[in-house]
């Protein structure tokens, strides 16, 4: 939409340049002061769903990676993970508790289990603020993971000896106004996000290697 009125915005300066109604410092002007409006626009979008895929092979079969990591309720494979617990063990809908090395803890719920085609899929329910910040004059809880709305899965393929691990994320930032602070905007979500994946899935490799 913005790509658009700025084309029919470009074609209504050339017009009128050429029938004499603007000189060339006008439309420079102009020029800027669209820009500079367009830019505050585009800085100040609301949320956007961001998306995180890491995937990694393992050399090891699919059956010994698999026994790692598919009990809902053991994430000692996790090294951001202190300890957990679980209610209602693999079957969906499963609530487990995560207690962070730092202190701070996320609730996630299963929402898909499948043994045979080893995945499963989960979501963040709740989550511990990490800290308390003031933006826009306004106190503002940051959570322990900066996202909202998220949800992701693991899934392992059998390459005949080696695994291929993959673990898809979806999410928010965690500020879901416009102009978020630093501390909840995408880029702190998609760090965050991608820290945690790549840390577990590196973790998962050393130990099913061993």
């Amino acid at each position: 939409m913005l790509a658009a009125a700025g084309c029919h915005i470009m074609r209504v300066l050339v017009f009128m340049f050429r029938e004499g109604k603007l000189n060339m410092k006008k439309i420079i002007l102009f020029i800027s002061v669209v820009l500079f409006f367009f830019t505050s626009i585009a800085s100040a979008h609301g949320p956007v769903r961001q998306k995180v895929e890491e995937d990694i092979t393992i050399n090891a079969p699919a059956e010994k990676v698999w026994a790692i990591i598919k009990d809902f309720g053991d994430l000692t494979w996790l090294p951001a993970v202190k300890s957990t617990t679980v209610e209602g063990g693999n079957k969906k809908g499963a609530i487990r508790v995560l207690t962070l090395k730092d202190g701070g803890t996320i609730t996630e719920e299963l929402k898909k289990h499948d043994d045979a085609a080893m995945s499963y899929a989960y979501k963040i329910t709740d989550m511990s603020t990490a800290k308390t910040i003031t933006h826009a004059g306004v106190e503002e809880k940051v959570p322990v993971l900066p996202v909202d709305n998220y949800a992701a899965s693991i899934d392992l393929t059998d390459n005949g000896g080696s695994t291929v691990v993959s673990w898809k994320a979806g999410y928010y930032r965690a500020y879901m106004n416009n102009n978020p602070p630093e501390e909840m905007n995408e880029e702190a979500a998609n760090t965050a996000v991608t820290a945690i994946l790549q840390a577990g899935l590196k973790n998962l490799k050393a130990l099913a290697e061993k």
